[in-house]
């Protein structure tokens, strides 16, 4: 099968979002400070609910790991104690929050586009914190649906020591839409339908996963809107503030 792939398509379009782009920071998804505690979420046999009851004080918080894979829909609920307590979802690997519940609500449902851990931090907002304000809450959780398994090495070859079918250099820009770049994208293909995982690297660092289901974008861990337009074999992908990229079909599909 193709392993890497090298394109110079580029889409005309033009799509106007509006929508609020907050960073978290890089502590967001990685480690937790002497204040914060990590716990994994687990589900009774045969269940896809489970209901967390905690407490907060201060600038105490709690990273909730949730595993999921591409497809699935999680659900997230927060009843708090104190109207200043709120939490967000971190998508694996990401230094950005997909949900940040101070602008967005207690409440959160989203089809995730990639497998792995997820990051549900619960949170006092600073000014209460810093009252050393306390917070008990429920926190209720529910992962719905069925994973999209990648296709097995076996069946369709990966890239040496990842978990990646193919790549392809394509173009993307960022904010300034006349500003032409060239992004890395990564797919892991979980059919030959035109359905998987694209992970785009952006000049700088910024990295996103898109969710295509017969190459159609379904889901990505941006919070950013996304919309997307088709121009022969290639799909451009609209992500808000995050940007533009250009998404051939043999990425996807193969060929």
């Amino acid at each position: 099968m193709h392993r890497h792939l090298l394109f110079h398509f580029i889409a005309p379009i033009t799509v106007t979002v509006a929508s609020l782009f907050v960073l978290t920071g890089a502590a967001a998804a990685a480690e937790s400070p002497p204040n914060g505690r990590s716990e994994p979420v687990q589900f009774a046999r045969g269940a896809t609910t489970t209901a967390i009851s905690g407490e907060l004080k201060g600038e105490q918080y709690v990273d909730y790991r949730v595993q999921g894979g591409a497809n699935q829909t999680l659900v997230v609920t927060l009843k708090p104690g104190n109207a200043q307590n709120y939490f967000n979802i971190i998508a694996p690997g990401a230094n950005e929050a997909m949900f940040i519940g101070s602008t967005s609500g207690s409440q959160f449902r989203r089809v995730l586009p990639a497998d792995g851990a997820y990051t549900i931090r619960v949170h006092l907002m600073r000014t209460a914190a810093r009252r050393n304000e306390t917070s008990s809450y429920v926190l209720n959780i529910a992962l719905e649906g069925k994973a999209l398994a990648p296709v097995s090495a076996a069946k369709d070859a990966v890239i040496r020591g990842t978990p990646f079918h193919a790549s392809a250099n394509v173009a993307c820009n960022r904010n300034d839409a006349s500003q032409l770049l060239r992004c890395e994208a990564y797919v892991i293909r979980r059919g030959y339908d035109g359905t998987g995982t694209v992970e785009v690297s952006w000049p700088g660092g910024l990295k996103r996963n898109i969710l295509f289901v017969r190459m159609q974008p379904l889901a990505s861990d941006s919070r950013e809107t996304m919309t997307f337009s088709r121009t022969g074999d290639l799909t451009t992908v609209n992500v808000g503030n995050d940007g533009r990229v250009d998404i051939p079909d043999a990425l996807i599909a193969g060929g």
